[in-house]
């Protein structure tokens, strides 16, 4: 089989393919054939050496697939050979809250990851994805859609109707966060700096949009533009503009920030003490909360957004250099078949 692995931190010069062995599951592992994965940022971070924990020497990059259950170890009992499935971003946060140690066991960064055209997993280690998805959508999921799940939907406070979503730009992160958040009918603001990408924002269910490249003080009309003026209930904070995610959030409010991206900000308005709201920070989330999800996608048919152009598995290095440029919108896709 092949697999691409990261020879240094040099970005897409470090990416490298290779020819091994098809692994054999041990007593609880299944045998995944993969068929397509998705980026993140994180894979761009982890490429450069810039991931903010130590990365496997020579990893396999990638945290985001789907793929076919081909083969089961004798002692497996969570699925059968067939079976379609997705490895969890965190192998070891099953549910609840995410412990030290669940930080430590990353696909892609501690651990290798899905860039690969087979992979082993403990069976307790992958979810079925949604019926009603092809393998390329569900390929978006387990780290993207999933942190945007656990924004709205994870902690002590989630989303109810009524209430208002704030998000920022038109990543994978930011673009699920509207998508579940018209799920459960919010009122959803969404910012940009395209007119373009604002178009799309509002076909996707957008309530309100508003270009921060022509509005500094976005964060006060994000307030002013809420339903009863009140403010946004979440703000899913993604691009390190927590002075004006603080304007923007409401009283008792929750500003979600995103992975090591959101909340770095400095300036007037940044200090959490001047804030009537929570703000927590969300690290993808447990596998009993995927399952959540999943069966949410299901029922509500509710489709990802892929940017329109992907690619072969032979060209991963062309779609990290696409995926840099931040011209896409919604997420990028790689197709193994």
């Amino acid at each position: 089989m092949k697999q691409w692995v990261l020879s240094g931190t040099r970005g897409t010069d470090s990416l490298q393919l290779q020819d091994v062995p098809i692994p054999e599951p041990s007593d609880y592992e299944v045998l995944v054939k993969f068929h397509a994965a998705s980026l993140n940022f994180r894979d761009i971070m982890v490429a450069n050496g810039q991931y903010y924990i130590k990365t496997k020497d020579g990893v396999i990059p990638g945290s985001d697939a789907a793929g076919e259950i081909v083969e089961v170890g004798p002692k497996v009992t969570r699925f059968t050979t067939g079976q379609r499935v997705s490895p969890i971003f965190h192998l070891t946060h099953l549910y609840g809250s995410v412990k030290d140690s669940d930080t430590q066991n990353q696909l892609g960064g501690t651990y290798d990851g899905v860039f690969r055209e087979y992979a082993v997993f403990n069976e307790q280690g992958c979810v079925e994805i949604p019926s009603t998805l092809s393998y390329l959508e569900a390929a978006t999921l387990p780290c993207a859609a999933l942190t945007a799940w656990n924004a709205l939907y994870g902690g002590s406070k989630t989303l109810k109707p009524g209430d208002v979503v704030l998000t920022q730009g038109s990543g994978g992160v930011s673009i699920f966060a509207l998508q579940f958040a018209k799920l459960g009918g919010a009122q959803v603001i969404s910012t940009t700096s395209s007119v373009e990408k604002g178009t799309k924002l509002r076909e996707l269910g957008a309530d309100v949009i508003i270009n921060y490249a022509e509005d500094s003080e976005w964060g006060q009309t994000a307030k002013r533009q809420s339903h009863r003026k009140r403010g946004a209930d979440f703000v899913v904070e993604i691009a390190n503009t927590m002075a004006q995610s603080s304007r923007a959030v409401a009283n008792d409010g929750c500003i979600a920030t995103i992975g090591r991206r959101g909340g770095s900000e400095g300036g007037a308005g940044t200090s959490h003490s001047s804030v009537l709201a929570t703000v927590r920070r969300i690290l993808v989330g447990s596998r009993e909360l995927q399952e959540d999800m999943n069966a949410a996608i299901d029922v509500n048919h509710l489709k990802p957004q892929i940017d329109g152009r992907s690619f072969k598995f032979y060209e991963l290095k062309e779609a990290y250099d696409y995926f840099q440029k931040g011209s896409h919108f919604g997420k990028v896709v790689v197709d193994f078949d």
